[in-house]
């Protein structure tokens, strides 16, 4: 296999189905939990909110096994393997949080293809192989490296308290910019535990770019395709970006002033569960509701920095851009088979 299969196999694809995972367990955990704690706190279906807490700490507590399961369906892992990486992906998450899933994940997929249906034992030495490999990294490296990212997610909070504008910047230009790539935000954000403030400015980047992308394209796409952008994801727009990269900035650019604000003069915050999904499926906002409340500062403040300040922002500089044929008709074009 060749450099760039590896990586595209293992991190790319890993990473994408690992937040695949996340969104089944955590994030919709944390969704159902804040939507129940509302209904709760105004008297509102008492049985059906009990009901969606019980839901909602079942889900989240199988957040390993969730990664584990979605990375060997996107591995196309061998039946015996794939039951096996439920069992290590928990393993990793109870040592390492996310990123020690993924690894002691991984790590039981490698070792277990390698003696998958090679001998007539294979039902029992293939769990056996798969568990011990991923919970001897689990309980190392997996263990190593959640520590590490979840230092360094602590570091990227105080800096942002330390120096709110230049941090506002930079968390919510490259957390927006991760959202675009094929590389997951979700995944990184809980990896790294973004909270606090840092993840305020990563929920504003990532917002700005998804909408910013659907209101840049309005006129050039279907309105399916404008809500799949702004409800779904930046990452539509990949292969116009590698065409014409100029299109990347006006969004970008949004992100840049709406982190600093979102910093400084709001005072917005998240959990990382939220942080890097923007406004994919309205986790991003959702889950700043279950953080700072919901005060009318607090869905004025959303409604500005999320979606009014990025739709502005994006279109004034989109045209600026247009203006300089730098940007061009059908450019954000999103082709469909």
């Amino acid at each position: 296999m060749g450099k760039q299969t590896w990586f595209k196999k293992y991190i790319l694809d890993g990473l994408s189905a690992m937040a695949m995972g996340l969104f089944a367990s955590l994030i919709i955990g944390l969704i159902l939990k804040t939507s129940a704690q509302q209904l709760i706190q105004f008297e509102l279906l008492p049985e059906i909110s009990s009901h969606m807490l019980e839901i909602a700490d079942v889900a989240s507590s199988l957040m390993g096994g969730a990664i584990g399961v979605a990375m060997g369906y996107k591995w196309k892992a061998p039946l015996l393997v794939f039951v096996s990486m439920m069992i290590v992906g928990q393993l990793g998450a109870m040592t390492g949080g996310p990123a020690g899933a993924y690894l002691s994940a991984l790590t039981g997929y490698l070792f277990g293809i390698m003696i998958s249906n090679k001998t007539p034992l294979d039902i029992l030495l293939t769990p056996l192989v798969v568990l011990v490999s991923g919970y001897a990294m689990a309980s190392t490296g997996g263990s190593a490296i959640g520590t590490m990212m979840i230092a360094l997610g602590h570091w990227i909070e105080i800096a942002t308290q330390s120096s709110p504008l230049i941090m506002g910047i930079l968390v919510s230009v490259s957390m927006g910019m991760i959202l675009t790539l094929p590389i997951s935000s979700a995944a990184i954000a809980l990896m790294l535990n973004l909270s606090g403030l840092a993840a305020g400015a990563a929920t504003a980047g990532c917002c700005a770019q998804m909408v910013g992308f659907a209101i840049m394209s309005r006129k050039e796409n279907s309105f399916g395709m404008f809500l799949a952008q702004f409800f779904g994801t930046s990452m539509l727009q990949i292969s116009n970006i590698i065409k014409n990269p100029w299109i990347w900035l006006p969004p970008t650019l949004a992100s840049a002033i709406t982190g600093p604000l979102a910093t400084m003069v709001f005072k917005m915050e998240n959990v990382a569960a939220g942080a890097g999904m923007g406004t994919s499926g309205l986790v991003g906002p959702l889950l700043t509701l279950s953080v700072m409340g919901t005060s009318l500062n607090v869905w004025l403040a959303m409604g500005l920095l999320y979606f009014v300040l990025p739709s502005i922002l994006s279109l004034g500089f989109y045209r600026i851009l247009f203006h300089f044929h730098l940007i061009a008709s059908k450019d954000c074009t999103i082709e469909t088979v």
